[in-house]
C-alpha cells in the first residue's frame, strides 16, 4: 500500500515526524507540491494525506487506485467532496486536535493587545527604562480583561474552550451560534447584538457559504468604538479591505489576526498598512504537542478505515 503526503512540510519537522504512518505501508512524503505537480505524484497512491493541497477532479484525474484521503486538518474545503463521492473515495478529517492550542493562542493575541508585553520589552531592550525618571513608566496604556465583554462567534469545541478561559479572567461572555446552545456562564445572542455589545469579538466558526465575508464594512461598523477584532479561524471570514478601513479610521481599537485570505502572506498584503494590527503566520494550531496529537489522529483514522470502520468521515 502506498501513502502519499502532498504537503508534508506544513505539518512535520524534526520535532514531529510522519514515521507513525509507515506501519501501514510505503510513505512518500513531498514537502509542498505545486498544484500542477499533484496529479503526476499521486498516480499510484492508495491513500493521500494532505493539509491544504487542493484535491479535485484535475489533481486526482490520474489517481485510479485512490481509496482514501486523510486530512491533517479539521477543515476540508480544499477537497472536492462531490468528486470523491462519485469515485468512492473516503475522506476523513482530524477534528478537535487543536482545541486547546487555538484557545491558548487566541488569548495570547488578546493579551498581546491589552498588555503590550512586546512593546514594553522593546522599551527595556532599547535602554529607555534605564533613563526613565520613574520606576513605572506609563508609555503604553494597559487594560484589564476583567469586566470586559467578549463575543464568541461559533461555540464549537474551540469557542467553548475560549469561553472557559474568558470566564476565568472574570469576563462577561456572550456568543453567537447557528444552532441553539447552552453554556454555563455565557449567553447566546444574535450576531448583531454580539457585535454591538462586545469589547472583543473573536471568531471560531468554519469557513463556509454562511461565514464567508461575514466580517465586512457593515459588521465592523456595528462594533463598539475601540473594540478588538480577533480572527484565528479562516481568512475568508473577513474582508481585509474593510478591516483595514475600520482600523485606520480609528473605529476599531485593534485587530489580532492569525489567518489571511491568501497564505503565505502576499508581498502587497494591505493589512501591513493597518494601525494596531497584530498578525501571526497561521500558527495557532502548531504547538509540538498539538501536531503530535494530530499525527496520532491521522494514523488512527487510517487504521479504522483499513479495518472497515472509518471514523471522522466527511465523505464516504
Amino acid at each position: 500500500m502506498k501513502i502519499v503526503l502532498t504537503d508534508a512540510q506544513t505539518v512535520v519537522d524534526e520535532a514531529v515526524t510522519a514515521d507513525i504512518l509507515k506501519q501501514f505501508g510505503e510513505v512518500e512524503a513531498h514537502g509542498l507540491l505545486r498544484y500542477e505537480e499533484v496529479a503526476d505524484k499521486v498516480t499510484d497512491a492508495d491513500l493521500i494525506v494532505c493539509n491544504k493541497t487542493l484535491l479535485n477532479e484535475y489533481t486526482l484525474r490520474k489517481a485510479d487506485r485512490l481509496r482514501y484521503i486523510g486530512l491533517f486538518a479539521t477543515g476540508y474545503n480544499n477537497i472536492d467532496i462531490e468528486y470523491c463521492r462519485k469515485k468512492g473515495i473516503t475522506v476523513c478529517n482530524a477534528g478537535s486536535y487543536s482545541t486547546n492550542a487555538v484557545a491558548q493562542h487566541t488569548f495570547a493575541l488578546i493579551l498581546a493587545h491589552y498588555n503590550k508585553v512586546s512593546s514594553y520589552n522593546q522599551y527595556v531592550q532599547d535602554g529607555k527604562w534605564k533613563r526613565s525618571p520613574t520606576f513605572s513608566p506609563f508609555v503604553y496604556p494597559l487594560n484589564e480583561l476583567a469586566g470586559k465583554t467578549i463575543g464568541i462567534v461559533g461555540l464549537g469545541a474551540i469557542g467553548q474552550a475560549v469561553a472557559k478561559i474568558a470566564l476565568a479572567f472574570g469576563m462577561n461572555v456572550i456568543f453567537h451560534n447557528r444552532s441553539l446552545r447552552e453554556f454555563d456562564g455565557a449567553k447566546q445572542v444574535t450576531l448583531t447584538e454580539l457585535l454591538q455589545q462586545s469589547d472583543i469579538v473573536t471568531v471560531h466558526c468554519p469557513l463556509n457559504a454562511d461565514s464567508e465575508n461575514m466580517f465586512n464594512k457593515v459588521s465592523f461598523a456595528l462594533m463598539k468604538q475601540g473594540a478588538l477584532f480577533v480572527n484565528t479561524a479562516r481568512g475568508g471570514v473577513m474582508q481585509e479591505e474593510d478591516l483595514l478601513s475600520a482600523l485606520n479610521s480609528g473605529h476599531l481599537g485593534g485587530a489580532c489576526i492569525d489567518t489571511l485570505r491568501v497564505e503565505p502572506m502576499e508581498e502587497n498584503c494591505i493589512l501591513m498598512q493597518a494601525k494596531n494590527c497584530i498578525i501571526t503566520p497561521h500558527i495557532a494550531w502548531a504547538p509540538v504537542e498539538t501536531r503530535s496529537r494530530l499525527m496520532r489522529i491521522v494514523a488512527e483514522n487510517i487504521r479504522q478505515f483499513l479495518n472497515g470502520t472509518p471514523q471522522n468521515v466527511v465523505s464516504g
